[in-house]
């Protein structure tokens, strides 16, 4: 059994990237590579699945705020994290959607909110290409991986959707993985975590009844349109993806070679 057809109860839209084809034909390496919601919530038996992966790196693209907020991480013993965040607490967008899934008071949003938060989600996303953050943390990762002490890698947001989804797309982008490919597991994430938005909506708006299902909806979901605004950002930014990934985040093609030594078989 590969790790792709693992179940982690506490994390359900894990799995690994491993069996995608690559470069050259090669095959992404089955448990070398794993994407997971924050890992505060795995049971005992998710431990011990994860355990026979028996990562080296986790890399955890949350803020402080965010961690401090959340149950701790439960690791693999040996497993060492990386701090790497994914954030901007002075971005309007951040601070919208925070409010957002918090219930608060949106009056001092009025532009975005009448936007819409679909146009909140896809200026986040534009964000992840050109903030000074996002590129820090998306490029700190992308070299952990080209080192093999850091293999295998387990990388995490909080959901697990956004910030890991675009990094799950950096990586497999790196190692020659189909365009097509790389939307079918950005947008995977849907069908595996459909019980669990129902049951976080339902208790948001059982906590906050003026709280309204159909902008929240949004936000706990990913969308084919989310992951295009990056995209086209790359492209209006530094006109190919290859450019954004040498000037913007500095992979040069020694640091390419490693990823795909490392992580194809």
């Amino acid at each position: 059994m590969t790790v792709r057809e693992w179940e982690l109860v506490g994390a359900p839209n894990a799995r690994d990237l491993g069996g995608l084809v690559g470069a050259d034909g090669r095959r992404v390496r089955a448990g070398r590579l794993l994407r997971t919601p924050a890992l505060g919530r795995l049971t005992d038996e998710d431990l011990l699945v994860l355990g026979t992966i028996d990562p080296a790196c986790v890399v955890d693209l949350r803020a402080p705020v965010e961690i401090a907020e959340a149950p701790p991480d439960r690791l693999t013993a040996g497993a060492r994290v990386a701090h790497l965040p994914v954030h901007d607490p002075e971005h309007p967008v951040f601070t919208y959607v925070s409010a957002l899934l918090l219930g608060h008071d949106l009056a001092a949003y009025d532009g975005l909110a009448r936007e819409g938060t679909p146009a909140a989600m896809a200026a986040i996303y534009r964000w992840f290409v050109t903030g000074d953050a996002a590129r820090r943390g998306f490029a700190g990762a992308l070299r952990l991986a080209a080192d093999p002490a850091n293999l295998p890698l387990v990388f995490h947001c909080s959901a697990g959707k956004d910030r890991t989804g675009w990094l799950a797309v950096l990586l497999l982008t790196v190692l020659g993985v189909d365009e097509a490919a790389i939307r079918a597991d950005y947008l995977r994430h849907n069908e595996l975590t459909v019980s669990l938005r129902e049951v976080l909506l339902e208790a948001m708006c059982r906590r906050r009844p003026e709280l309204d299902p159909a902008a929240v909806g949004p936000v706990l979901e990913v969308r084919a349109e989310y992951l295009d605004a990056a995209y086209d950002e790359v492209t209006r930014v530094h006109g190919s993806f290859g450019a954004y990934l040498r000037d913007g985040l500095g992979m040069t093609d020694e640091l390419v070679s490693a990823v795909r030594a490392n992580l194809l078989e």
